[in-house]
Formats: structure tokens, sequence, C-alpha cells
């Protein structure tokens, strides 16, 4: 009994500690993945003001509170998080007329978890500093299951007080924060990781097509690669042939997840950069290729597991 009770005054002042030290954030931007963050914030106390260009989704964040516009969900708040779908979107939504930086207040935080250009946040990073604000670029890994049960990894370019004020917010949403130096840099290394992901999810694909077609069962496949060298993330986590793991977009049509074409744009945005800077990237390009070809054969709503369709002939309907 005498544990019981203390356990509920333990949960009792770490409630009122959250409340205590909560923030008061905006978030812009609540797809499939700035929906899940925003929950998030919510649980854990914080006061989050919400704002989606589709009204159904801005409404539909139980306990937020629903902006009309960027000038309401900025006023008034100290963090200010972004999750949009490209560079272009970014710089419209931030530096645009009646865009962000019209209306936040001096010493706010902008932290923009999109997947964007590393000089987009260069760029965004000058304008909020003459406006008197802070800007970090934090995109995130962990894809949306992550962003649900809040385990993403958080890779943040900027200023490190900056990044070490706004961690706590961070781990929130997520369960590591890594700083990996000033502005943009954050972006290089999602776009490195997301290199990673997107040419191994095609090897994974192909050799679990390459054994379909010579009689070997995939799933006994996935048991032997899982405990073996070729063990990725592709495999073992995220698996792309249905019905070998449940709660994947292989095994639900590949529905949801991380749709094709925005691989293919984080890929793009690895092969210009790599031809910028003179890097050698064959397999990027190739992958580039194989996922822009997809968005040609119906593919464009899929996640980009369904590579595993795409090379086993089909087109999606």
């Amino acid at each position: 009994m005498l544990i019981q009770k203390n356990m509920r005054l333990l949960a009792k002042f770490e409630s009122l500690f959250q409340k205590r030290n909560a923030s008061k954030i905006s978030f812009i931007g609540l797809g499939q993945m700035g929906s899940k963050m925003a929950r998030n914030l919510i649980k854990k106390g914080n006061t989050v003001k919400v704002f989606d260009v589709i009204p159904e989704a801005r409404n539909s964040i139980e306990g937020a509170q629903p902006c009309d516009s960027l000038q309401q969900v900025v006023e008034g708040c100290d963090v200010i998080i972004t999750m949009l779908p490209n560079g272009r979107i970014v710089k419209e939504i931030t530096l645009g007329q009646r865009g962000v930086l019209e209306h936040l207040e001096k010493g706010a935080v902008l932290v923009d978890c999109s997947t964007i250009e590393h000089q987009c946040a260069v760029d965004v990073n000058e304008a909020v500093l003459k406006r008197g604000g802070k800007f970090l670029d934090a995109p995130v890994s962990g894809g949306i299951t992550g962003a649900e049960a809040g385990t993403l990894t958080f890779m943040v370019g900027g200023d490190e007080t900056t990044v070490k004020t706004v961690e706590p917010t961070l781990l929130q949403m997520g369960q590591k924060v890594y700083h990996c130096g000033q502005t943009g840099s954050g972006q290089i290394a999602k776009m490195c990781n997301n290199l990673i992901l997107g040419v191994t999810m095609i090897g994974t694909c192909e050799a679990m097509n390459l054994a379909r077609k010579l009689g070997l069962d995939q799933k006994k496949l996935t048991e032997i690669v899982n405990a073996s060298t070729g063990k990725s993330w592709s495999s073992e986590i995220y698996n792309p042939v249905p019905g070998i793991l449940p709660n994947v977009p292989s095994s639900n049509g590949y529905k949801g997840g991380f749709a094709v074409p925005l691989m293919a744009k984080d890929l793009g945005i690895a092969d210009s950069a790599a031809l910028a800077c003179g890097a050698a990237v064959p397999l990027t390009a190739a992958a580039l290729q194989i996922y822009r070809m997809m968005q040609n054969h119906g593919f464009e709503q899929k996640d980009f597991s369904s590579v595993y369709e795409f090379l086993k002939g089909k087109n999606s309907k």
C-alpha cells in the first residue's frame, strides 16, 4: 500500500513538473509525421497551437488550439516547429508574404523538422537571425511509427546553446538528439541517412524477389538475413514483403508510411548535392531513377517499400 501511495505521489509530481516546464509551442504542418509529433507534445502537457493549410488537419488534433492563419499560430509562442514537404514550401511558409517571420517574436526559436536542401536551411537561418529570432534545422529519422511512438531521432544543425534550450522539447517527441554542427548540418546528416535507406531498400527488395523467383520462402530468408551480414533496417524493421511483419506498410497494401515521391525528393537532394561538390554517387543515381519510374507506374501514393512490387513487374492500381 505504501509503495502504491508513493507511486501515485510521484506521478502527481511528474505531472506538475511537466506542466510547470511546458512551453507554448506552435506546430505548422500536420501530415502523417507532424500530426503525431504534435499529439506527443500535447500528451506531455504543452500548450500547442497548430496550423495546416487543410482545415480538417488542423481541427483533427485533440487538445490542440487550431489556428486559421500563420499570424495566429505564431503569436505568443516561444518555439515554432515546422514539418513540411519540401524546401520550396518551407521558404514560402517562413519567408513569404504574411509568413512566419512577419509575426515571429524576438528570441523565439524556429525549428524546422522538414527534410530540405542544406542551403535552404542556411537561407532561412539568415532571415530568422535578421528578424531577431533563432533557427535550427532538425530533420528526423524513425518514420511514422517513430513519430507515433515518440522515438524519433533528431539531427540538428545550429547554435549549440539554442540546441540545448530546445532539446527537452524535442525529446518529448523522440529519443535521441544529435547536434551535427553549424546550420544545415542536420540536413546533410538526414540526406546521407536517407541515401543509405533508399539504396538498401532496393537491395532488400531485389534479394526478396530473387528468392521468390527461385522458390525460397521469403520469411525464412528474412530470418537468415537478420542473423547474417545482410541485415538492415529495411529487412528487420520495415520488411517490404507483405505478411512478414505486422504494422508495416507492406502488410497494409503499402498504405501510409514514406511515400515514393518523398524518397525520390530526398535522393534528388543527395544527387544534386553530390554534383555540386564532386562526390561520386552511382548507386544514389540508379536508385533515384527507379523511384522516379515508380511514380510513372502508379506508385506515387504508395510507401517506398512498394519497390518490391515494382520489381515483380507490377503496376500499382
